[in-house]
């Protein structure tokens, strides 16, 4: 950047390099934003040396600091990498903008040392505040970005956490459900217990509503948008975890399950669904005066 009085940054960079290199990672180390948990000063020292350069190379091409000039694309690049590899370390928002902000006390005291007078001292400080703080603010727009990325990698992967489907016994799968049920989790619900019918082959899923609190209309029609799409797979579907308040709530809300098997419990989903696979469940003390199967 080139004042109208003829200081260049890029060339105080290009002349001062080692010097400024070792004075702003000095400031970055003993600064309380420094996070020596999650990164080393070998990767910082890069990443420190990297920015000068790629700002310098910039600087030469385009001095007046248009970060939205293709001259600027490497120095975007670099702290959008920068940005989001922070943000899912878990560095905050000032953490990272420091990196970039910390500079500011290094240029400005060479800065001080070329400036003939009072006025290009003003205008150059002035100049180089302005292009840092842009550079600054770009790294907190893309920090922000990244870390609405990893938030919702998360709240993706809690959804698959909570919707686990079971096993119970062959070609029978429970999927509890707790909360509440909204169409992102009935999609993952769905995606779920679809996958799990085809991995096992199983030909009856009980899906178990007893850890959900309510049941209104949309919650029902997440049912049985889930229990058509198992039919559509070729499996059959029992709602058990049926309480009395829900019962009363679906029968005011006019919500039509009669082709649905509905039980109050788990365990009586799985009596009747262990029924319709051709078992039971036999009590030990039963089992044991069974007589004994005839080798043959």
């Amino acid at each position: 950047m080139n004042t109208t009085t003829g200081i260049s940054l890029a060339e105080i960079i290009a002349r001062n390099e080692k010097e400024l290199l070792a004075e702003w990672m000095r400031l970055q180390i003993e600064a309380v934003t420094m996070r020596r948990d999650l990164i080393g000063e070998e990767e910082l020292r890069d990443q420190s040396l990297q920015f000068l350069r790629r700002v310098r190379a910039a600087l030469e091409r385009r001095p007046d600091g248009d970060l939205s000039h293709e001259a600027w694309s490497e120095v975007r690049d670099l702290l959008t990498d920068l940005s989001t590899a922070r943000a899912r370390r878990g560095f905050s928002p000032i953490e990272t903008a420091t990196f970039v902000f910390s500079l500011k006390q290094p240029l400005f005291e060479r800065l001080r040392r070329e400036a003939e007078d009072t006025t290009q001292l003003a205008e150059s400080l002035w100049a180089t505040t302005v292009l840092l703080d842009q550079l600054g603010l770009y790294t907190t727009v893309v920090f922000q970005k990244g870390r609405e990325e990893v938030i919702l990698r998360q709240q993706q992967e809690m959804l698959e956490l909570s919707t686990p489907v079971v096993q119970l016994s062959e070609g029978v799968l429970a999927l509890p459900l707790i909360g509440t049920l909204d169409s992102a989790r009935t999609q993952v619900v769905m995606e779920s217990l679809l996958t799990r019918i085809v991995e096992t082959g199983s030909g009856i899923a009980i899906i178990d509503i007893t850890g959900v609190p309510t049941v209104d209309t949309l919650v029902a029609q997440h049912l049985l948008k889930t229990v058509s799409a198992a039919r559509l797979m070729g499996a059959e579907c029992i709602i058990s975890g049926i309480r009395p308040q829900i019962a009363q709530t679906i029968v005011h809300l006019g919500v039509d399950l009669q082709d649905i098997l509905t039980k109050a419990t788990l365990a009586d989903a799985f009596a009747i669904a262990l029924s319709r696979t051709g078992r039971r469940i036999t009590p030990l003390g039963a089992a044991a005066m069974l007589p004994p199967t005839t080798a043959r």
